[in-house]
């Protein structure tokens, strides 16, 4: 059958019909709808949602070695999280076939670094592929299983964002179904004690050899030879680019296999043609490793080292034409992006923004545009879990160099759940003084509403028990007394206890709780907020006197211009922030 898919969509199709039996991941852009697409497949794969991503590839690191084909997924940065048990897997190998999806973001859409994971790929000796459209997306994922069985090896899937999000036809297959055998225990082969490690390191350049070998005469690697005045050597998105650019001006050494690269079919195929161009995104990862071999090429002398590519840089650098584009005279407003109208983020950020003298260290999530304008109430933004530990950090440095600044660490809830907790431990234990504030909008917000453990349904969509915060907080060492949760979007609880808490100099944690205006809101939230959605706000213009207060909120229901501020009713929510910041009552809360 033949149908449209995405990337992601042709690599959970690819999965299933591989016979995968398992699969794990954290959400995160661009490789959160691989896990999405799964459920779909019910009957014959389970799939979850882990709390990290270290959990998701430990999880189906267990599926492999019990006998089950399994995968897990992840964004780029997410492989930063789940190297620790990635590299020693290399060394034992594997049961049953076993990939790791890694999405790079070239261009940094939606991520807080840019990030070349063929290098990890190397770095961890794991035997990677990196498909070029939908179709090889399913395709490598299929035939990945097999390999890494036949191999003895983790397959790292290497795709980037341009892969994941684009769209093409797709024909797809039936499942093939693989017989699970039974569990006999593998001591010397999976338990990486320095005895048994040191052995499963030599036999692991074993396997690499037998790897290089492959990839040299496989039908992951293609050369498509034209004109021999110009060689490409490319892979993955960059391979489209190439072939747009060249056509049939060039031959070509499509890499399917990553690494490790294949030395021979390089050698050969650069024998044959008079100049050697290496088109690639981000590192000169193909460029080094040719010029290693001692062949001259031209690369990242020309492109770019960072950024995504695209056919119209590619062919500015190798050709040195552009292509004509319509030049507008008329101005293009940027629409920055901000915390949705109603977000419940935003009554806390306000309270925060008026109090002085503070640090606020943040983490990942849709609450880092509380660092926006005109809230600016967020300082710093490293990776997820970083808040409370930074804040613990600062907070120390702070006090023992005579400041009185005080440091407030702000997280989302499936943020805390994936690596806030240990950082919340590490304040508590080493007698920190940070005030943690957790943002709880019962559901992982930025990368679409996937399911966590304080939401109490699994991504297959079944109930499961809640995590309770505050429990959780108790349990590390946070004194009961020095816990308080409040609605965020009244201001007079956030206030009250901001007051309560921030002269306290102790660990001390607040816990804001409602959830995310857009939403779809389970059984449980509408027991729990009985008045979500019921209201709207309207600005009664005989009052208003166009302060402008309200706008200082960053809402974007609100319409302001030089004679009057309005409200958007196709977007206000009733979150009733702007109201009680104006201070002539000039806005009412009225029946949707």
């Amino acid at each position: 059958m033949k149908v449209i898919m995405s990337g992601n969509e042709a690599i959970a199709r690819g999965a299933y019909e591989g016979g995968v039996r398992f699969a794990s991941a954290y959400p995160g852009t661009p490789s959160t709808e691989i896990l999405e697409n799964m459920p779909q497949y019910g009957e014959n794969i389970y799939s979850e949602w882990a709390p990290n991503e270290k959990v998701a590839t430990e999880a189906a690191i267990g599926a492999s070695i019990a006998g089950v084909r399994s995968l897990c997924a992840m964004k780029h940065v997410g492989l930063n999280v789940a190297a620790d048990p990635i590299y020693t897997f290399a060394y034992t190998g594997v049961t049953g076939g076993f990939v790791i999806v890694v999405a790079d973001d070239p261009g940094q859409h939606s991520s807080q670094n840019e990030q070349d994971n063929r290098n990890q790929a190397k770095g961890a000796k794991l035997l990677a592929l990196e498909p070029s459209d939908s179709q090889e997306a399913l395709d490598f994922t299929k035939k990945a299983f097999a390999l890494s069985e036949k191999m003895d090896m983790p397959v790292m899937m290497h795709v980037t964002t341009r892969i994941c999000h684009s769209k093409c036809i797709v024909e797809t297959g039936d499942r093939t179904e693989v017989d699970v055998p039974d569990f006999e225990p593998q001591i010397r082969k999976y338990v990486t004690a320095p005895a048994n490690a040191k052995v499963l390191r030599a036999t692991l350049e074993e396997r690499l050899a037998k790897a290089q070998e492959f990839a040299c005469d496989c039908e992951f690697n293609r050369v498509e030879m034209h004109s021999t005045k110009i060689g490409v050597i490319t892979c993955g998105v960059s391979y489209q680019y190439a072939r747009e650019t060249f056509g049939d001006d060039a031959s070509y050494l499509k890499l399917g296999i990553i690494n490790p690269l294949p030395d021979k079919l390089i050698k050969d195929f650069c024998s044959k043609v008079d100049k050697v161009y290496i088109v690639e995104e981000m590192d000169p990862y193909i460029e080094e490793h040719v010029k290693s071999l001692g062949i001259e090429c031209t690369g990242k002398d020309v492109i770019p080292r960072f950024d995504e590519l695209n056919t119209d840089i590619v062919r500015k650098a190798f050709l040195g034409t552009e292509p004509e584009t319509y030049k507008s005279d008329v101005a293009t407003v940027v629409r920055p992006p901000a915390l949705c109208a109603g977000c419940p983020h935003r009554g806390f950020f306000y309270e925060l923004s008026k109090r002085k003298n503070i640090m606020i260290t943040g983490d990942i999530g849709c609450y880092t545009l509380g660092s926006a304008a005109p809230l600016n109430a967020m300082h710093t933004t490293i990776c997820m879990g970083a808040s409370i530990s930074q804040g613990h950090g600062a907070s120390i440095a702070l006090k023992d160099a005579g400041k009185e600044t005080k440091v407030v660490s702000v997280i989302g809830d499936s943020t805390f759940f994936h690596t806030g907790v240990n950082s919340l431990m590490d304040a508590v234990y080493n007698g920190g003084h940070n005030l943690s504030v957790i943002l709880d909008n019962r559901i992982t917000g930025m990368t679409g509403h996937q399911q966590n453990p304080g939401t109490g349904y699994t991504l297959m969509g079944k109930e499961a028990p809640e995590v309770d915060i505050p429990a959780l907080c108790r349990a590390v060492g946070v004194k009961e007394e020095n816990i308080i949760t409040v609605n965020p979007n009244h201001l007079d609880e956030v206030k009250e206890a901001l007051d309560t808490l921030l002269p306290k100099d102790e660990p001390t944690v607040l816990i804001t709780r409602w959830p995310c205006v857009l939403k779809k809101f389970s059984q449980q939230d509408i027991d729990e907020f009985p008045t979500l959605h019921k209201t709207q706000c309207v600005i009664d213009q005989d009052k208003c006197k166009n302060c402008k207060m309200c706008v200082k909120t960053g809402c974007p229901a609100l319409i302001s211009t030089k004679d009057q501020v309005v409200i958007d009713y196709t977007s206000c929510n009733g979150c009733t922030v702007c109201k009680q910041v104006c201070p002539f009552n000039a806005i009412e809360e009225v029946t949707r």
